[in-house]
């Protein structure tokens, strides 16, 4: 009898340490996700849409969806941002509000949020979701709807 109490006290140990342990990893997964967006306004705020690209997915099965239909593709998506955005007047300076952080599964979140653009230009509102994934070690996004 005290083996089964010892095997179900064992059991219950180890599903909270799981608990903790999956609460522990979303928490840091978002602080990351969160870090790369944060990056990203920096640098669209300096004009700067190479080092904002960098919180993509640097390769042809990227997509973006947003008023000019869908994008497939890292360069074909850093071109419409520089057509879209050819000085610092038109992309002037960006704001997120992220409104969640939610896993779909594994190494993958998504997003969902406001973007502000104050500028020269007149200023810009939207709403967005993303998805991030894991990829060598680095948060990436991989599809983004930004309407």
């Amino acid at each position: 009898m005290k083996s089964i109490y010892f095997v179900l006290v064992l059991l219950l140990f180890n599903c909270n340490n799981n608990q903790d342990q999956q609460k522990g990893t979303f928490e840091t997964d978002k602080a990351e996700i969160l870090k790369v967006l944060n990056t990203q306004e920096k640098a669209w705020s300096n004009h700067d849409l190479e080092g904002f690209m960098q919180g993509y997915w640097k390769n042809d099965s990227l997509k973006f969806y947003g008023s000019r239909g869908l994008t497939y593709g890292w360069e074909n998506t850093l071109n419409n941002y520089k057509k879209g955005y050819p000085t610092k007047a038109e992309s002037g300076t960006l704001n997120f509000v992220i409104n969640d952080i939610s896993k779909i599964e594994g190494d993958n979140y998504w997003v969902m949020g406001e973007y502000h653009l104050k500028r020269e230009a007149g200023n810009a509102d939207g709403i967005f979701i993303i998805i991030f994934k894991k990829i060598n070690g680095e948060w990436k996004i991989i599809a983004d709807m930004s309407c």
